[in-house]
């Protein structure tokens, strides 16, 4: 059984690690028969780690993790703490497959993905109608 585990930073506003979680649910509603399993963990501030998010996978038997780094740049987390992390998982769970993907950032899907997002620039003003959370307001 085939899980992916979205991997983030964490941070201390909840509303923040809620955006990764929700994120972990669209995917896996879009991920069809690919991946049985998927959810989210973070590398600092946040439940679950990602040492526990691996455990949960193979928890709901997974006997092949795809770690999906949602970082921007290859900065020291993506470089090094997170490889260390699942490195450790895997080597404690030999019988598991876990690999990890290219970080978010490096996708040649970004590109594309920016040029769309700028076309949906908030211009409300910080009006009552703005779902954006950090909208100029005037």
């Amino acid at each position: 059984m085939q899980a992916l585990l979205i991997v983030a930073h964490g941070s201390r506003r909840t509303q923040s690690n809620d955006e990764i979680r929700a994120l972990a649910l669209k995917v896996r509603e879009q991920s069809g028969e690919t991946y049985a399993y998927v959810s989210s963990a973070f590398l600092e501030l946040a439940e679950p780690s990602i040492p526990d998010g691996i455990q949960q996978c193979i928890d709901q038997g997974a006997t092949d993790v795809t770690i999906m780094p949602f970082f921007l740049s290859a900065g020291r987390h993506v470089v090094n703490d997170v490889p260390e992390l699942v490195r450790t998982k895997q080597q404690a769970n030999p019988q598991v497959r876990v690999r990890i993907a290219p970080y978010l950032g490096v996708s040649d899907l970004m590109p594309s993905l920016i040029l769309q997002a700028a076309q949906t620039a908030c211009d409300c003003k910080g009006g009552t109608d703005c779902t954006y959370p950090a909208c100029l307001t005037g």
